[in-house]
């Protein structure tokens, strides 16, 4: 079953860093935001990763609990997590259940080579469970600031 903005999120499970469950319904009551990203310790994923570091404050005082999902594994996972001091935990899809859910399994083609692989991506769901915005093939500068904007007026509406 795959995603769809204004209903609600199909049902899945998956673990996080920290031992966290993460379903659909864990976190009804607040907003809720799955980004998605290539590869732990890459220059663009290691970027975004510190721009949601950077705003998590604000997106928790705004009501919501960020989520960065790739298909590395927790090893990988709980390093990057460390090495950044990341205040968020990751979900570790390797079986990528939740990014063909989301739909973001995209043919790339890298160096000369077509290979599969996870286009850059980030979901908004608010505190109902509802999908209510996406963002999907995005560039990393001023994506977050965008993201914080869009829970903000998020909140506002409630």
């Amino acid at each position: 079953m795959a995603v769809v903005v204004n209903k609600p999120l199909p049902e899945f499970e998956a673990i996080a860093t920290g031992g966290v469950q993460v379903t659909n319904t864990s976190h009804n009551g607040q907003a809720l935001i799955l980004y998605f990203y290539p590869k732990d310790n890459t220059p663009g994923c290691t970027t975004e990763a510190m721009q949601f570091r950077d705003k998590y404050k604000n997106f928790v005082k705004a009501g919501a609990v960020v989520f960065g999902v790739s298909r590395d594994n927790m090893k990988s996972h709980e390093g990057f997590q460390e090495k950044l001091e990341l205040p968020f935990e990751l979900i570790a899809d390797t079986e990528e259940k939740m990014c063909h859910m989301f739909g973001v399994v995209k043919n790339k083609i890298m160096y000369g080579k077509k290979v599969k692989g996870i286009e850059r991506s980030t979901f908004l769901v608010n505190a109902d469970g509802i999908l209510v915005q996406e963002w999907r093939g995005l560039k990393v500068p001023g994506h977050v600031e965008e993201v914080l904007k869009a829970v903000k007026l998020l909140k506002k509406a409630a």
